[in-house]
């Protein structure tokens, strides 16, 4: 019988096409950053309960949460995955981030997302905002919703 292997290599450059990230620390909770980042940037964010990303480790299921905004008259669609739960991180090689801010557009400016981070920094509670360059990510799937 043949085995078949899904090869996530091609989903993988797929979901991230056009796509870029911010790593965001701030010890505010979850929902409240959202209303926060709603609030101060004007935007929708929502939480989406069909993305949220459900991972398996040490024999036990641990839930990180999503929430989307799509801008309204552009294929811009903008995502916060909350990065930790019960101790364990979405992305552990980034567990010093609460947040990861994922943009994904065929048109985003570097102008556009500079203005974005500098924003994000203004927000009451937000210590740090930094780019993650695809490079860096080394557990891409674990996004993959």
């Amino acid at each position: 019988m043949a085995k078949l292997v899904l090869n996530i290599d091609g989903i993988e450059d797929d979901f991230f096409t056009g796509a870029r990230m911010l790593g965001i620390m701030s010890q505010t909770k979850n929902f409240r950053f959202c209303w926060l980042v709603n609030t101060h940037l004007h935007v929708d964010f929502r939480l989406n309960a069909d993305a949220e990303i459900q991972l398996n480790k040490k024999g036990r299921n641990y839930f990180f949460e999503v929430y989307q905004f799509c801008e309204p008259g552009c294929e811009t669609e903008h995502y916060i995955y909350h990065n930790q739960f019960e101790g364990e991180h979405l992305l552990p090689e980034f567990k010093h981030f609460d947040f990861l801010w994922l943009a994904k557009s065929a048109n985003l400016n570097d102008e556009d997302f500079l203005l974005l981070q500098q924003n994000l920094k203004k927000i009451n509670g937000v210590q740090l905002v930094t780019e993650l360059t695809p490079e860096k990510i080394k557990n891409k799937t674990n996004l993959i919703f």
